[in-house]
């Protein structure tokens, strides 16, 4: 998987590549897709979700450009996948998930996994988590329909905020990055990501 799919492409952030050495994404998986677990696709998970290509992990992982051991905050914990290889390059990792059923199934994988670094919050994952902020980075792991405000405010200067921006159908992966009160936006590549629902998100249930 690494070799072939991801340094084999345009991953080429050495860290980033031996985290994803270290994380068995197997356990991540439902047992019976675990023999797909390391395949170039994206696998569905519990309650409609899916765990992300793993090259689209490790491409937004890439852009969010960690290079210490500061904080991340993601957004969307799903599987609790993605939290675990940003674990490996954090020195603490905060997630929000909306779904209270899959932020348990997350936490159990994670705990199972030997991840003491991460924290899982079950709620609106478009207001943050601001009590613990400001974050080096953070990553939202869901389609929306523009930067939550939020989020913004929580971004540690000099850190990078990585979030799909479109519809619900179709985004772009965006890069802001804040510079003191100044933020700026680049454009990724083209992806598809289930909806972030909340207060700055799309409104309704997934």
């Amino acid at each position: 998987m690494v070799d072939v799919q991801l340094a084999g492409r345009d991953i080429v952030d050495r860290r980033v590549l031996e985290a994803f050495r270290q994380v068995p994404r197997h356990m991540f998986v439902r047992e019976a897709l675990q023999q797909q677990a390391y395949g170039d696709s994206p696998l569905p998970t519990a309650r409609g979700q899916t765990i992300s290509q793993p090259y689209m992990v490790a491409l937004m992982t890439q852009y969010l450009g960690l290079a210490g051991s500061g904080k991340v905050l993601e957004i969307g914990t799903g599987s609790g996948y993605q939290a675990a290889i940003l674990a490996e390059l954090a020195g603490q990792v905060y997630t929000v998930e909306s779904d209270k059923e899959l932020a348990d199934q997350a936490r159990k994988a994670l705990e199972e996994s030997g991840y003491a670094n991460i924290r899982v919050k079950v709620g609106d994952g478009t207001l943050g988590w601001a009590e613990l902020g400001p974050y080096n980075g953070i990553m939202v792991t869901a389609g929306a329909p523009r930067v939550p405000p939020p989020l913004k405010k929580q971004l540690a200067d000099d850190g990078r905020l990585v979030i799909p921006i479109g519809d619900r159908y179709s985004q772009v992966l965006t890069i802001v990055q804040r510079k003191g009160r100044q933020f700026t936006e680049a454009s990724g590549c083209r992806c598809v990501f289930v909806p972030l629902i909340g207060e700055y998100g799309w409104p309704g249930k997934r």
